[in-house]
């Protein structure tokens, strides 16, 4: 099973990496690494995760890594990593915007 990141993913690795650069520019690259590592394990259990509650028909799934939220869909063909959010955002609001405006 390979693994493909959205366009949006790939702007939060960067985004998270240049935010961690400010503080630590050696930490960002090692972090952003130990993160698509991560991403990468989940080709092999792709399924051992839950579903993002209430979000069910869209099958979306989450696993943590650190203070980060790692949002992926599984395909026949592949893990797609959707989104990587701070677990301290209100990642409902992110991901399902339509949602939320209904609450």
């Amino acid at each position: 099973m390979k693994l493909v990141f959205t366009e949006e993913a790939k702007f939060d690795l960067d985004d998270i990496g240049d935010w961690i650069a400010d503080h630590d520019p050696l930490r960002a690259a090692t972090f952003i690494d130990e993160l698509i590592a991560r991403c990468a394990k989940l080709t092999g259990t792709p399924h051992a995760y839950p579903l993002v509650p209430f979000q069910g028909k869209r099958s979306i799934r989450r696993v943590v890594h650190g203070n980060y939220l790692i949002f992926y869909r599984v395909t026949t063909e592949a893990v797609e990593i959707v989104r990587v959010i701070h677990s301290s955002r209100d990642f409902e609001s992110i991901l399902f915007p339509e949602t939320k405006k209904k609450k």
